[in-house]
C-alpha cells in the first residue's frame, strides 16, 4: 500500500549514562513523529480520531459542498430529500494510554526491544493527539504497581510520559496482572475520550473483559507489540528459556522439528486468540513488530481508520473491526 518497507529505525542506547541515552531516544522519537510521520500522513490522515468530532448532533438539509459521507440516510428517506448528520466537535479530547512495562516487554531479537516499541507507540499517540486544548495522561503498569499520570495539556507533558516509559525500572518477574492496569482506564471520574492499551498481551488475566468495559464508554485502541522470535524457535540445539513474568526456566531441544512446529502452532494460536478477544471487546487493533518499520505501520493503521470512519458515517458501523498494522 505504501511501497517497499524500510528497515526499522534502530532504537539504541549508545551512551553509558542512562539519562543521556533516554534523552537521545526521546529526541529521536519526537522528530520521527513530528516530522517523518506527519509527512507521511500528509494532513488528511493526521490524528487518531475523526476530524469532525465523535458526538452525534442535529441534522440539517444537505447543501452543495457538504461531505456526502455525512448524509443521514434514515432521515433522508423520511424527508424525501438529502439531510446530513452534524457532529459535535471535541473541543478538548482526553487521551489516556495504559502502557505495559512488565518484564515480558524487555525482550527483542531484531532492531529493538518491545519496550522501545511501547515508547514509540506512546509518543505517536501523544503527539498525534496533541492539538489545541487536548489532554494526555497515562497508566504505567509496572511489575508490582500502576503509576497514574493525570491527563494534562502540552507537549512537555507528553515528553515527560514517554521519558517515564523509557526509564522505567526493569524487574525479574511481575506480580501485577494486565487487567489491573486496564481497569484504571475507566471510572466515573474519567472524561469520555480515547483510551489506548499498549502491551504484548502475554497475560493470563481477564484483560479482554476489562478492555470491553472500557470500550463501553470510550473509544479504544489496542496496540500489540511483538517480536518475531516469539512466533518460532531457532534451531540452535538445547535452549534454556525464561518466563519473564514468573522467572521460571525450561530447557528445550530446538533441534526437534516437531518441537519447533508445536511451538509455532501454539504461538500462532495465542496471537489469533488475542486478536479475536480485542475484536470482541470492540477495540481497534494495531500490531507493531520489532522487525518492521513502526512508523509505516502507524500510517497504514490511521489511513485504514479514516477510511472506515468515512464508511461508518455513510451508515456502516466500524465497531469491533480489527486492523492489524503491517498486514499485507
Amino acid at each position: 500500500m505504501f511501497g517497499r518497507r524500510r528497515e526499522v529505525p534502530s532504537i539504541e542506547h549508545p551512551y553509558s549514562d542512562r539519562q543521556a541515552a533516554v534523552s537521545s531516544v526521546l529526541r529521536r522519537l519526537e522528530l520521527d513523529v513530528n516530522m517523518r510521520l506527519d509527512g507521511l500522513l500528509q494532513g488528511n490522515h493526521r490524528g487518531l480520531v475523526a476530524g469532525h468530532g465523535s458526538e452525534p448532533g442535529e441534522t440539517r438539509r444537505y447543501a452543495p459542498g457538504d461531505d456526502v459521507r455525512r448524509i443521514d440516510w434514515n432521515v433522508t428517506a423520511r424527508m424525501s430529500e438529502p439531510y446530513i448528520r452534524q457532529t459535535i466537535a471535541d473541543r478538548e479530547l482526553e487521551t489516556t494510554v495504559a502502557v505495559d512495562l512488565s518484564p515480558s516487554l524487555d525482550f527483542g531479537t531484531a532492531d529493538a526491544e518491545k519496550r522501545d516499541l511501547a515508547a514509540a507507540a506512546t509518543a505517536a499517540v501523544g503527539f498525534l493527539t496533541a492539538r489545541t486544548g487536548n489532554r494526555f495522561g497515562a497508566e504505567l503498569i509496572g511489575a508490582d504497581a500502576v503509576e497514574s499520570i493525570p491527563a494534562r495539556q502540552g507537549r512537555d507533558h507528553i515528553r515527560f510520559i514517554v521519558e517515564k516509559v523509557l526509564s522505567a525500572e526493569r524487574a525479574d518477574k511481575s506480580d501485577l496482572p494486565l487487567s489491573a492496569g486496564i481497569e484504571r482506564l475507566r471510572g466515573p471520574h474519567r472524561r469520555k475520550g480515547l483510551r489506548v492499551v499498549i502491551s504484548d498481551f502475554l497475560d493470563s488475566s481477564p484483560w479482554a473483559d476489562e478492555l470491553a468495559l472500557v470500550g463501553a464508554k470510550h473509544e479504544v485502541v489496542a496496540i500489540e507489540v511483538v517480536d518475531p522470535r516469539e512466533m518460532e524457535l531457532p534451531n540452535v540445539g538445547t535452549l534454556r528459556v525464561v518466563d519473564p513474568e514468573t522467572g521460571r526456566t525450561r530447557d528445550i531441544n530446538t533441534q526437534s522439528a516437531r518441537v519447533r512446529q508445536t511451538y509455532a502452532d501454539a504461538a500462532a494460536e495465542q496471537r489469533e486468540a488475542n486478536a479475536a478477544a480485542i475484536r470482541r471487546a470492540g477495540a481497534s487493533h494495531l500490531q507493531l513488530s520489532t522487525d518492521r518499520d513502526w512508523l509505516l505501520d502507524v500510517v497504514e493503521f490511521i489511513a485504514t481508520r479514516k477510511s472506515m470512519a468515512g464508511t461508518s458515517m455513510a451508515g456502516t458501523s466500524m465497531a469491533g473491526t480489527s486492523m492489524a498494522g503491517g498486514a499485507s
